[in-house]
């Protein structure tokens, strides 16, 4: 079984080492970030640095944001439903506010930059790449970054940029000015980082999430085909400098060796910082094949894992690892949010990091160190029928905050569900193998029952504080699926392609394919009971659940569900100092403003497509905005958007 906590080893000269493990390293010297956010800017995916997707702003407030009216909206024309030649669109890009522009990237790989007051396009850069989902069943971006030197010299392009990748692996460096090219950075504005690719011959490194920008480097992880082979690209991350495109440093999650067999624990998500620390923290994936692991029955101590490492070097500092020997596909998918927090008296650096599973494991962000305790627990082995595998006896659990999700027992069979199907939903419980939160894969009946699923308890939205009264927001989804392993002997090829979460997949180079399933009855309703979807709110001086609720309305047949029943989410929330709470990411296209004290919901407005991204709020001449991406996500449902609807009071 892997360590909890890894902590730095001595690191070869060349900062492009691979494996970094081992001896504890002594945290440089902390100065305390700032509680509260400098300025009106939300120049970053979430929002800043530390993911806290938190503004100061207050003209919008639980008073008057029921008043909230659209004040523009822009649709960029870069919307497909897969029904033609062109595969469906999945945009989940947060709007960036910086340079007094609004900047979003499309799944169709075009940069707008437009006026945050009007809507009004000033410049556009197509990319002119392929419109092929070459590593995702969908055509797929999550937006831009930003960058900007720390003395801007005015005149000179460049010294303001944002970044953009596609999914063929290209980053695009953009004058944030003009739109052009900036033409010291790489090869004539554009680098290519597939040509880092150990494997290129399975798949590019899709660059869909934005690089975490911290100081003067571009700190650009990727990814890749879920579910599809045994051995593929390794995981590294890339540091790179902002000005020039040169790659300062290389991280590798997976030892050299591992890499010959195994492949991804790749960071494909947005990643935390702490600039005065010094550190940055890396969301870790799991391994492949994602639900077989005879081919890597070594410890592989930072795959599912948080990460931080030196923001100069490269180097591990500190690791703590959620899973050991990942065979869920639960992947480290939200970047960790950083928060100060009083327990128990004390003043704590915090780090919290939410998961799949429906756990917000909280430690000390400058050691690693717990919290509240999170203990090692016997969980459940294996039932005979997978050939070479191995099984961790234990796994963390943390105690506080509680999971998100009672993962002890099955739920409960929905009554309406079941009695709508004739017993179909009963009949499929009875068949499914579930001894708790785990439970490993089967090659029997109809295999195992997964809650949560690979999806996500809590999904790469992440948390968002309110660092003035110390509250954690998180929307959970809770969906029911099950897995099935098929000795590749009886697996039909035919059936098989790159996962969205559900379906078959062959884990080429493994023994086994696989099937996963949402437990939907034959009139698609779900077999288990609601709440689909929860908002949930957290005292983080304790730890405990201050308030949740049903969050959004589920779908079906054109029809809304009635909201006691929620939606599953993707997409996260952003608090503001306004005592508010903005979020969409729900199956019923509609976007919501919530009292973070209650819970009360205050506002919604219906958008063209679910806002599965996260909101933005940013204040330009005075005025406070709230804009939604509404782009669809295939994973909710088959309605997919262009829009980016932006939100104020009346003038």
């Amino acid at each position: 079984m892997a360590p909890l906590t890894l902590l730095a080893q001595d690191q070869p000269a060349e900062p492009s080492s691979a494996e970094q493990t081992g001896e504890a390293e002594q945290a440089p010297a902390r100065a305390p970030i700032p509680l509260v956010p400098e300025g009106a800017v939300w120049d970053s995916f979430h929002g800043q640095l530390n993911a806290q997707k938190y503004s100061p702003l207050d003209q919008i407030n639980v008073d008057n944001v029921g008043e909230l009216e659209k004040a523009w909206e822009f649709h960029t024309g870069d919307v497909s439903d897969g029904s033609g030649d062109t595969a469906p669109t999945v945009w989940s890009a947060t709007p960036v506010f910086a340079n007094d522009t609004v900047y979003i990237g499309t799944p169709m790989y075009r940069v707008f930059a437009l006026d945050p007051a009007t809507g009004e396009e000033r410049w556009r850069f197509d990319t002119q790449s392929t419109q092929e989902a070459l590593t995702q069943p969908a055509l797929k971006s999550r937006g831009v970054a930003y960058w900007e030197a720390d003395e801007p010299v005015a005149g000179n392009v460049c010294e303001k940029i944002v970044y953009f990748g596609t999914m063929d692996a290209q980053l695009f460096a953009l004058d944030a000015d003009s739109g052009e090219l900036c033409e010291d950075f790489a090869d004539g504005g554009v680098l290519n980082v597939n040509e880092w690719n150990n494997m290129p011959e399975n798949w590019p490194l899709s660059l869909l999430q934005p690089p975490t920008v911290v100081g003067d480097r571009l700190i650009l992880g990727w990814a890749g085909k879920d579910w599809e082979e045994s051995e593929a690209p390794a995981g590294t991350v890339f540091s790179i400098n902002a000005r020039t495109g040169e790659r300062e440093w290389t991280f590798e999650a997976l030892s050299e060796e591992m890499r010959q067999r195994s492949g991804t624990a790749n960071v494909w998500t947005h990643m935390a910082a702490d600039e005065e620390l010094g550190l940055v923290y890396l969301p870790v994936a799991s391994p492949s094949p994602n639900f077989w692991g005879g081919n890597r029955t070594e410890e592989a101590p930072l795959a599912t894992s948080t990460t931080a490492l030196d923001i100069e070097t490269g180097e591990v500092v500190w690791s703590r690892q959620w899973v050991h020997h990942d065979i869920w596909d639960y992947d480290i998918n939200a970047a960790p949010t950083l928060m100060d927090i009083t327990v128990d008296g004390e003043e704590i650096p915090a780090l919290m990091q939410a998961t799949k599973m429906g756990f917000l494991f909280v430690v000390n962000r400058e050691t690693g160190e717990d919290v509240w305790p999170i203990e090692e627990r016997e969980v459940p082995g294996g039932d005979g029928s997978v050939e070479g595998e191995v099984y961790s006896p234990t796994q963390p659990f943390p105690t506080v905050p509680a999971p998100l999700l009672d993962q002890s027992e099955k739920p409960d069979v929905w009554a309406l569900a079941d009695a709508a199907s004739f017993g179909q939903c009963s009949a499929l419980w009875d068949d499914l193998w579930y001894e708790g939160m785990y439970t490993p894969p089967t090659t029997r009946g109809e295999g195992t029952l997964a809650y949560p699923d690979s999806a996500g308890g809590v999904q790469w939205g992440g948390v968002a504080f309110d660092p003035i009264s110390q509250t954690a927001v998180v929307n959970t989804s809770h969906i029911v699926q099950y897995i099935k392993l098929f000795n590749r002997e009886d697996f039909d090829e035919a059936d098989s392609g790159s996962g969205n979460e559900s379906g078959y997949s062959p884990q080429l180079g493994a023994p086994y394919g696989m099937r996963l399933e949402v437990a939907l009855n034959w009139l698609g309703m779900p077999c288990w009971e609601p709440p689909f979807g929860e908002l949930v709110a957290l005292d983080m001086t304790t730890g405990d659940v201050k308030w949740r609720r049903p969050v959004g309305a589920s779908q079906q047949f054109g029809f809304f569900m009635p909201e006691s029943w929620g939606s599953p989410t993707i997409g996260g929330p952003a608090v503001t100092a306004g005592g508010l709470i903005f979020i969409g990411a729900s199956m019923d296209a509609k976007v919501r403003a919530y009292s973070l004290e209650t819970g009360e919901q205050l506002w919604s407005d219906q958008a063209q497509a679910p806002s599965v991204s996260n909101p933005a709020v940013y204040e330009y001449q005075g005025r406070q905005y709230v804009a939604f991406i509404a782009g669809g996500n295939t994973i909710l449902k088959d309605q997919v958007g262009d829009q980016i609807a932006v939100y104020a009071l009346p003038e």
